[in-house]
């Protein structure tokens, strides 16, 4: 039995493709504008936030870590109806009224990977915080987990595009942001053009696939405020290690005019090369 998340949806999908479903969170108290604002200062040390209206085309993270602090975040959330804000909230759990909310839906995540099959226990969970001014974007982006996103308040446009795309993100891009050392994904109308665009409003929730890019463009008639569950499987896990193997080996096969083939293609080739980075990260650790 789900406690967050609507039973009429199957999940087979889960950490294949895009899929939205509702969720049963409205009017959770630590959602509240009341709560948010109450707990906000004191979570400030995971609170990043930018000031300016960001285009889809932008670093997403490297925004947040060059950021001007010119205004304080509680001039930013006294004025987010009108300043093209985006406050981020990197595991709110952290304050008392969200833990039981955290609770609520690690236990359902782990309910869905055991009937689908992925594994037993959501690795590395957490959640996060997003409160946006209307029209404001979250650039282009991928993930580095697995994602539930759920929206409470404002509505907005959610483009996913396909998992291992090639087209959308190439095999070097996405080796080298799990590798964290690109975070800025090039980006075009030709790109765009193979997402899926989701409409999003209060009490709908989408799955987004490990390392499937997106970017989001909240609505223009209030503010957004939404909260994602991120984790990973025993299979995200792999997949992490294989892109990290590819980011290596790529680095030493250039001067030969080689590259690595691609990982997601192969499931016996990808678990090779997590096994191979594990053992290489276990050797060089000693």
């Amino acid at each position: 039995m789900l406690n967050c998340f609507d039973e009429s949806k199957t999940f087979e999908h889960m950490d294949q493709a895009a899929f939205k479903f509702t969720h049963k969170l409205i009017g959770h108290p630590a959602l509240s504008l009341e709560n948010l604002a109450k707990v906000l200062p004191g979570l400030k040390e995971r609170v990043v936030y930018s000031k300016d209206l960001l285009s889809v085309g932008d670093d997403f993270e490297g925004t947040f870590k060059n950021s001007s602090k010119e205004k304080s975040l509680e001039e930013v959330i006294d004025t987010l109806r009108t300043s093209n804000a985006y406050i981020m909230v990197n595991g709110p759990e952290a304050d008392p009224s969200f833990h039981d909310l955290y609770q609520q839906l690690v236990r359902d995540v782990e309910v869905l990977m055991r009937r689908v099959g992925v594994g037993k226990k959501a690795i590395d969970s957490k959640l996060f915080l997003f409160i946006a001014s209307p029209n404001s974007v979250t650039p282009f982006h991928i993930d580095r987990y697995s994602t539930f996103l759920m929206q409470f308040r404002g509505s907005k446009q959610v483009s996913v595009f396909p998992q291992w795309s090639e087209q959308a993100v190439s095999s070097q891009n996405r080796e080298a942001y799990v590798a964290y050392a690109n975070t800025k994904l090039p980006f075009n109308d030709e790109i765009d053009a193979c997402g899926t665009c989701y409409d999003f409003a209060p009490g709908e929730a989408l799955h987004i696939p490990f390392i499937a890019g997106h970017h989001v463009k909240n609505g223009p008639d209030d503010v957004s405020i939404s909260i994602s569950i991120i984790f990973n499987t025993e299979q995200s896990m792999a997949w992490r290690k294989a892109l990290r193997f590819n980011f290596t080996a790529r680095k030493m096969l250039a001067p030969l005019g080689l590259q690595p083939e691609a990982v997601g293609l192969k499931p016996l080739r990808d678990r090779l090369k997590a096994q191979a980075w594990a053992t290489f990260t276990r050797v060089r650790g000693r």
